[in-house]
């Protein structure tokens, strides 16, 4: 008998055992993956929605805020700027966009501004679209008016962005600019030159303001969702880690229980780094199983929140593979399969170093 085939036949000999000892580790795979795999997939798909959407350059006033947050409402751009901005001859494509609150029936309403209807996804036709958590507060429905600062319009479509609890009417920006004194919040633009000697030019040039690029938003997410990844990660590692230490009892278990089986396999010519190599196999085989099952189980828990989550919160064009990758799902398998083989180390040396007499002796 090989060593490899006495590992499968000792892995399958304790069925339950083996599953019970499994269970801890996919548990903590499962984990890992899916909240890593969160993080992931949202990052890539802010990504990706970033590079689609917006323009090359974005420009906001430099004391009001900026990034991937966006403006925090209280300070515009200037007329003076918003002019010289649409003078530069090396921008083109130029979309204002504004953003301001107002109360309506005791409501605090977020009112933005679009130039882009592809940034929001939403049932209906463009033109004024709330968030359903407006539209269910107040039973409006697609066909009803609303009024906006004195100004009564036709609600034409409903979005589940903004949370369950925000207030949000989206419209046209020429519609939304005079409601709000023809305030421009941001501007986006593309470039004719290299982005971001472009935004030098622009931070330069127009005083007061502040210029973001793709690659700096990009640079954002990143840092954003790296920091959220390693947080969530952590924690999901406990679990794994836990685990994997039962693998560690689970083995001194079997060590001990087969002395007696392991002192025949030494009298009959086994060498002590194959006894040795036995149970490492063992080892490792409980958790790349363990590791296997745990990401399709993973998969299948972000499938679903895929299906039915996702298109909740404006986010339904985001894809498995995306919060799947194939670097995470090998990472996490060959970590399990490592710290696995690495747990039942000292089980192994402790079953290797079995005296043949006293193996044979064990009752």
């Amino acid at each position: 008998m090989s060593i490899y085939k006495l590992s499968f036949k000792n892995f399958k000999r304790r069925k339950l055992r083996s599953a019970l000892t499994m269970l801890g580790i996919v548990i903590g795979v499962t984990a890992l993956i899916s909240l890593i795999g969160i993080g992931t997939g949202m990052s890539s798909y802010m990504k990706d929605q970033t590079a689609s959407l917006m323009g090359d350059v974005t420009i906001t006033n430099s004391s009001g805020g900026s990034g991937i947050t966006g403006s925090t409402g209280d300070s515009f751009l200037n007329s003076a700027a918003v002019s010289q901005i649409e003078n530069m001859s090396e921008l083109y494509n130029i979309k204002k966009e504004t953003q301001f609150t107002t109360q309506m029936n005791n409501i605090q309403l977020m009112v933005i501004g679009m130039s882009d209807w592809n940034q929001l996804k939403f049932n209906g036709t463009a033109g004024v679209v709330i968030s359903k958590s407006l539209a269910d507060e107040l039973n409006y429905k697609i066909g009803s008016n609303i009024t906006v600062k004195d100004q009564k319009m036709t609600i034409t479509g409903i979005t589940n962005e903004g949370g369950d609890n925000g207030a949000y009417v989206f419209m046209n920006v020429d519609k939304a600019l005079p409601l709000n004194n023809n305030k421009v919040s941001s501007i986006t633009a593309n470039t004719k030159a290299d982005p971001d000697t472009v935004k030098n030019q622009i931070e330069s040039a127009v005083n007061g303001t502040s210029a973001l690029t793709k690659s700096d938003y990009t640079k954002q997410i990143d840092n954003i969702m790296q920091t959220v990844t390693l947080f969530v990660g952590a924690i999901a590692g406990v679990a794994l880690l836990v685990g994997v230490i039962s693998i560690v009892n689970i083995m001194l278990v079997n060590v001990s229980e087969r002395t007696r089986e392991i002192g025949v396999l030494k009298a009959i010519g086994f060498k002590n780094r194959e006894i040795l190599s036995s149970i490492l196999t063992e080892a490792g085989l409980l958790g790349l199983l363990s590791a296997i099952v745990g990401v399709v189980v993973a998969a299948v828990i972000l499938e679903l929140g895929i299906m039915f989550l996702a298109p909740q919160y404006g986010i339904s064009g985001i894809k498995l593979t995306q919060m799947l990758p194939l670097w995470l799902v090998a990472a996490v398998i060959g970590g399990a399969t490592i710290l696995s083989v690495l747990a039942g180390l000292y089980p192994a040396w402790r079953a290797s170093k079995l005296n043949v007499v006293e193996a044979l002796r064990y009752e």
